[in-house]
């Protein structure tokens, strides 16, 4: 049994209204892999980077049971790099920079050494990179799992439909499912996009939670009230982490264990928007994690007398 995680793995640039960084690490896989190590520690990871990206990075994550077969590294290229600034209630945001750099050359690889994998999530990168590495698979995981955007839906949408088709859960925000499915409500949405292929739909909604769905059940996460949200960057990728990582440890793929992955990965993300970069995951241990998530079954636990 085992975890892949494909994405993204780069430098960001962010300004917020709570600061600003030049340069600091960044990606949907580097994300999704810190979260998912605190709890499953085989992690297949697919990317590309330049020979810019920090070795003690690298290292870092290997630590974590991170494996770099499957990450390709262009030593004379720079990595990926974005920069954009966020609108005031920090669900908005404006992208400054796009430099594909390393990312134009991506010819993703499954390795011999990552056939088998049980559980699969594609990050927010590419439909046709997401299709090419689905195609490689020797063998059906237990689930395949992807996340995409807006700007995939505006200059892929065919191909990315192609995807969808082909992948078990898929992972959008509320903004990307209507526009997905040209349904303003989300259970319509829901309904619409499901019949595109997936078994499963997580609709993420920033900081009004989350939402599940499966068949004709529908579960709420709600997000943690936070005094400060310093920096959203990568919030999504580390919430997927999280759940990927639980179904992973607990190799259960039935509706009540992701119900449990939804409030783990929302967990998760609520570590990472308190600091810029993933530097929040790096420094939070197992009792940090259970502490977070004792405070969402608080958040949610009530006693109800209809009688």
């Amino acid at each position: 049994m085992s975890l892949m995680i494909a994405g993204t793995m780069a430098f960001d640039a962010i300004e917020t209204p709570f600061g600003k960084t030049d340069k600091i690490i960044g990606g949907s896989a580097t994300y999704a892999a810190w979260s998912a190590s605190h709890f499953y520690k085989e992690i297949k990871q697919i990317s590309i980077i330049g020979g810019d990206f920090p070795d003690e990075e690298i290292e870092a994550l290997k630590s974590r049971g991170v494996s770099f077969d499957g990450v390709e590294k262009i030593e004379d290229e720079k990595s990926f790099f974005w920069s954009g600034k966020y609108h005031l209630d920090m669900n908005t945001r404006d992208t400054l920079i796009t430099d594909l750099n390393v990312l134009e050359k991506f010819n993703p690889q499954v390795p011999a050494t990552y056939q088998g994998a049980d559980y699969v999530f594609l990050g927010n990168f590419m439909p046709s990179l997401q299709l090419q590495i689905i195609e490689q698979l020797e063998h059906k995981p237990k689930l395949i799992a992807m996340d995409t955007m807006n700007f995939w839906m505006d200059i892929a949408m065919d191909e990315l439909k192609k995807v969808i088709g082909k992948v078990d859960l898929l992972m959008v925000n509320d903004s990307e499912a209507r526009q997905l499915s040209g349904e303003y409500s989300l259970v319509k949405a829901a309904e619409k996009i499901r019949a595109m292929g997936p078994k499963y739909l997580i609709i993420k909604k920033g900081e009004h939670g989350a939402l599940l769905f499966h068949e004709e059940k529908v579960f709420f996460a709600p997000a943690l009230p936070l005094e400060v949200v310093f920096d959203p960057t990568g919030a999504g990728d580390t919430f997927a982490g999280g759940f990927m990582g639980h179904l992973a440890k607990t190799d259960n793929i039935s509706f009540e264990n992701m119900k449990e992955g939804v409030i783990i990965g929302s967990a998760m993300a609520s570590f990472v928007v308190e600091k810029f970069g993933p530097d929040k995951l790096k420094e939070t241990n197992q009792d940090d994690v259970i502490n977070r998530l004792e405070r969402f079954v608080d958040l949610v636990n009530f006693d109800l007398n209809v009688s």
